[in-house]
């Protein structure tokens, strides 16, 4: 029975929310040097010093909003305990790096005058977690909630910043080298922003010096929810313990309504260098324990040769094998079996005819070994298998900057390229051996003034051995994404986004169902009354951000409006979504944003959902981390089977 049976549970989310406010938006107890003139790079600035300075053109002013924001700056000025309390939420102008442009050059371009320099010295700077940016050098922690949220993080260590840097001293700087380890920084979980400079006033014709700034995300989160007197959940996690990196996530649930009345989920893992990554994680929950180890090397970047991973997990379960009728006590049988999981691919760089520039397309082979042993089952039905996957992929990877797509105001990176890929194998069973055969096409493009587009199409299926016609267990996944460049009214800035998802499954087994079309599976927010038993659907989403000015408590706010439908089919084994009435979502709300630590987003949201809701008005008020868009890299992984789900 969930915690909600018990009482009324206080959210992790708003939890975090109120300790961010506690902590607030500021700088760093440590005393640090900063260099302004290092602290912005020469790519990102598309206007000189005197025009950064000016303000915005008051011509593009609303009337309505200057007079609004003149009152509250007014209000703000007053020494009342009101005045001052609204002086200490609102922030009414704009921050420095919001009134400059950035330049979306292509990443892999920046530095190429600099390559096969040897590098001299690499300097790295990190900042902490609050008060510092990257592009406005001159913002510094001023507060005491500011210096107190600094001293309670520990900021990253020059040594983990090391492991992530693509060049080393005293050897020759590789194409691509600075800008992909920028891009590599950003997308780690400990840092939020990073800039990888060449000093230019000590590089000579054949070496350089290197400097490196980054700053940090406040790492800690933690929660604890009560469901009851003697019921609650405790959440604690660290993305960066120590400085070093490292990643833990522990929940403990207790006073359950089970036969066992705690639960406990948990993981640890630690990078290593050449990006290497190991793992550890255990989970004990009512009739299902398992725990595992893995090690894992990703093609983490463009000119990466080596891939792959190995993965030995252990699982045992309590299972039954008909559905539950009211008032019947079913018995549960014991499934216990291990899995160890290889994969191994290789990046071959193809040939260039451009004397300038190499080829970025890669030609990418992989190959995986998955077995699964059963040392308990309840029926023959769970059998030993060996499932043997081979891939051949043709890759190429580009990057973009972009800002105000998930951040406000942070330097982003757009992943473009196109990824075309052949994957077959064999599932080796002594009951039903068979083949698998998947094909899958990507591509991507962006620019400033259109903005960007993505989609992709994927179609995978088994075969039988012994009858070639019979073709079972069929997927076919499509996905297109669309943002507009970024508008500006004034102070404000929007942009669009438009998706669409299917998933038809062909040839299914009886019982094989797509899991609903909530959140990021359909429409967000939506609860439906009854479950959705869908065995293909089809999602269409549009949403509408709209960045502000303004600052809540440190917690920059955007307003959202979205509008969602969802068809699903219902034949058993699959077919075409389309047939029957769409499903359908309309909202409005805000989204509450702290770049500086670990869990950013807080949307909340008022949905209408004319179809399908609990509530008989079709109103529900609700909150979601969800993000807009997700970003689809065009490096491959591990070859697999699609999943339905």
């Amino acid at each position: 029975m969930p915690l909600a049976a018990h009482g009324p549970i206080m959210s992790s989310r708003f939890l975090f929310f109120i300790l961010s406010i506690l902590l607030g938006l500021g700088g760093a107890a440590r005393a640090q040097s900063f260099d302004p003139r290092s602290a912005v790079p020469p790519d990102s600035l598309r206007t000189g010093p005197a025009r950064r300075n000016e303000q915005p053109d008051s011509l593009r002013r609303d009337f309505d909003e200057q007079r609004l924001r003149q009152r509250l700056q007014a209000y703000t000025r007053r020494k009342t305990i009101a005045g001052r309390a609204a002086s200490a939420v609102l922030r009414l102008t704009r921050p420095k790096e919001e009134n400059a442009g950035l330049d979306a050059a292509l990443l892999d371009r920046q530095f190429d005058r600099h390559t096969f320099k040897i590098v001299r010295h690499v300097t790295i700077r990190p900042f902490d977690a609050f008060g510092y940016s990257l592009t406005d050098s001159t913002r510094q922690p001023r507060s005491f909630l500011d210096r107190t949220g600094n001293f309670m993080h520990i900021r990253t260590a020059p040594s983990r910043i090391r492991q992530v840097l693509l060049f080393r001293p005293g050897q020759p700087l590789a194409p691509q080298a600075l800008a992909e380890s920028e891009r590599l920084l950003r997308q780690t979980d400990e840092i939020l922003d990073a800039r990888v400079l060449v000093n230019e006033r000590t590089a000579t014709a054949d070496s350089i010096d290197i400097i490196v700034l980054t700053t940090d995300v406040f790492s800690i989160t933690g929660s604890f929810e009560v469901g009851g007197p003697a019921a609650g959940r405790v959440d604690l996690s660290d993305q960066n313990f120590l400085g070093l990196g490292h990643h833990f996530n522990n929940t403990y649930q207790y006073g359950r309504n089970l036969d066992q009345r705690w639960r406990y989920a948990g993981d640890y893992s630690v990078p290593f260098r050449n990006f290497l990554l190991a793992q550890a994680r255990y989970n004990n929950e009512f009739r299902d324990r398992h725990g595992g180890v893995s090690l894992q090397r990703d093609f983490y970047s463009v000119n990466t040769r080596y891939a792959g991973a190995l993965s030995l997990d252990s699982y045992d379960q309590q299972i039954n094998l008909t559905i539950q009728q009211p008032g019947e006590i079913l018995p549960y049988y014991a499934l216990r079996y291990n899995r160890q999981d290889l994969w191994v691919g290789r990046a071959l760089r193809l040939r260039s005819y451009d004397l300038g520039y190499e080829n970025p397309g890669r030609l990418i082979v992989a190959t995986r070994f998955t077995r699964t042993n059963y040392t308990t089952s309840p029926t023959p039905d769970y059998r030993n298998t060996n499932l043997i996957l081979g891939t051949v992929g043709y890759s190429v990877r580009r990057y973009y900057k972009d800002r105000y797509l998930f951040g406000f105001g942070r330097t982003e990176d757009v992943p473009t390229g196109t990824l075309l890929s052949l994957t077959m194998g064999l599932d080796a069973n002594a009951v039903v051996p068979r083949r698998y055969f998947d094909v899958r096409l990507a591509a991507a493009v962006f620019s400033q003034r259109h903005g960007y587009l993505f989609g992709n199409l994927e179609f995978g299926s088994f075969q039988r051995l012994a009858d070639a016609s019979a073709w079972e267990q069929g997927l076919l996944n499509a996905q297109t994404t669309y943002f507009t460049r970024l508008y500006h009214v004034g102070n404000y800035q929007y942009r669009h986004f438009i998706g669409t998802t299917t998933t038809a499954g062909f040839n299914r087994r009886p019982g094989e169902l797509l899991q609903g079309i909530s959140d990021d599976r359909g429409i967000l927010g939506f609860s439906p009354n009854v479950p959705i038993l869908a065995t293909s659907r089809f999602a269409f989403n549009y949403e509408a951000t709209v960045f502000t000015p303004l600052s809540l408590l440190g917690f920059r706010v955007a307003g959202v409006a979205f509008a969602d439908a969802a068809w699903v089919g219902e034949h058993v084994g699959g077919g075409t979504p389309f047939g029957n009435t769409p499903y359908t979502g309309f909202g409005l709300g805000l989204r509450l944003r702290n770049e500086f630590t670990a869990l950013r987003t807080f949307q909340i949201l008022l949905g209408y959902y004319p179809r399908g809701l609990v509530s008989a008005s079709g109103l529900r008020l609700f909150e979601t981390a969800r993000e807009t868009v997700q970003f689809t890299d065009f490096g491959l992984g591990a070859p697999g089977v699609t999943i339905y789900q």
